[in-house]
């Protein structure tokens, strides 16, 4: 089973029976640093990694050894689309009313962008409905 570097460091320091701290100040970093490193928020600077490797026990190799790209979830890339549509909906709805309103606007262009607007939020519906 693949594991993501953060979950690496995590176990390897778990498993030296050491705390973030510990680590933190053997790193020369703060406790904040190394917790976003085992939750995969960020990560060691690329010439920390020897210091790193020696303090928990393992070679580089060892602990680069891992999964380092991030999955997403697929409720987040739903939740992102999601944005997405309702915003052309909205743009496309904001952009008809201040055209029109500068008499820049015509009306077949106006029902073209209602229409892009209106399919996007039709698409947001039914894709809320199959999840």
């Amino acid at each position: 089973m693949n594991t993501t570097l953060g979950k690496k460091i995590a176990e390897l320091r778990k498993g030296k029976g050491m705390t973030q701290l510990d680590l933190a100040q053997r790193m020369g970093v703060t406790d904040k640093a190394v917790s976003k490193w085992e939750r995969d928020l960020s990560y060691p600077d690329i010439s920390s990694f020897p210091r790193l490797a020696e303090i928990l026990g393992v070679s580089i190799d060892e602990l680069m050894q891992s999964n380092v790209e991030k999955k997403v979830e697929s409720g987040k890339i739903d939740d992102v689309v999601g944005l997405i549509l309702r915003s052309i909906a909205l743009a496309m709805g904001v952009a008809v009313t201040v055209l029109s309103i500068m008499d820049a606007l015509d009306t077949r262009s106006a029902f073209s962008m209602l229409g892009i607007g209106l399919f996007s939020l039709a698409l947001h519906m039914f894709r809320k409905e199959k999840v």
